[in-house]
């Protein structure tokens, strides 16, 4: 069973920076996709930025130029750089973590950190 231990969360005034970091633990395939996700208001979470490990990085429209995700498949880290951060960004992230491929792909949770940008 993968473990996916985050940190980094807390609270910063807007404007400001945070960065997140997330690990994985156990298991035995690579992972294909790293990424964050946040709670959102709409029910189901919502995408932030993903990286494959070929390289490739999506990011959500309103966090493009502002956040940046790296990952580092050898040590199963990746991180996510949020600079500029704005109030509407406040919410629970979490990282997530793709092993396997196809029908055989499955997609692994952390906890969820807090993230407050707030004066």
């Amino acid at each position: 069973q993968v473990r996916l231990e985050e940190s980094g969360g807390g609270l910063v005034q807007p404007g400001g920076s945070l960065r997140l970091s997330c690990k994985a633990f156990g298991g035995e395939g690579a992972i294909n996709v790293m990424g964050w996700y946040r709670r959102g208001s709409g029910g189901q979470r919502d995408l932030v930025a993903s990286i494959e490990s070929g390289g490739s990085t999506k990011y959500a429209d309103s966090v493009k130029g502002r956040f940046t995700i790296s990952g580092d498949n050898t040590k199963n880290t990746w991180s996510l750089q949020m600079n500029s951060l704005k109030p509407e960004d406040t919410d629970i992230y979490y990282c997530t973590a793709d092993i396997g491929t196809g029908p055989y792909a499955v997609r692994f949770w952390g906890q969820g950190t807090q993230v407050t940008a707030s004066p």
